[in-house]
């Protein structure tokens, strides 16, 4: 009888893996998306002194290039785990003969 593989933390990992990968890498996509297009605002106090603006474009690039590998990860981790892997070949019994001359002595 074939024994089935166990694909608890297969499954476990994938659920974590959407969750903790996934997920925050959508959102960071969607935020990127609005700084690149230049809508993402933000306020600034320092000592009194308010300045507010628009986050600048390479911020959103980066946060983009962030969401891709998150995103690419959240991907990988499934298709890994759950694929079927390939039954190895059995090795042929080899048959171990003894030595033919004797051992030397342990010195």
């Amino acid at each position: 009888m074939e024994k089935k593989p166990n694909k608890t933390w297969a499954m476990v990992g994938t659920i974590a893996a959407i969750l903790l990968c996934g997920c925050p890498g959508l959102s960071i996509c969607v935020a990127s998306l609005v700084t690149v297009a230049g809508y993402m605002p933000y306020t600034t106090t320092v000592n009194g002194y308010t300045t507010t603006g628009t986050a600048p474009v390479w911020m959103g690039v980066a946060g983009l290039c962030l969401s891709v590998i998150f995103i690419v990860i959240a991907v990988l981790v499934p298709v890994l785990t759950l694929r079927k892997k390939k039954a190895a070949p059995e090795a042929a019994p080899v048959d171990v003969l003894p030595p033919q001359e004797p051992l030397p002595p342990a010195s």
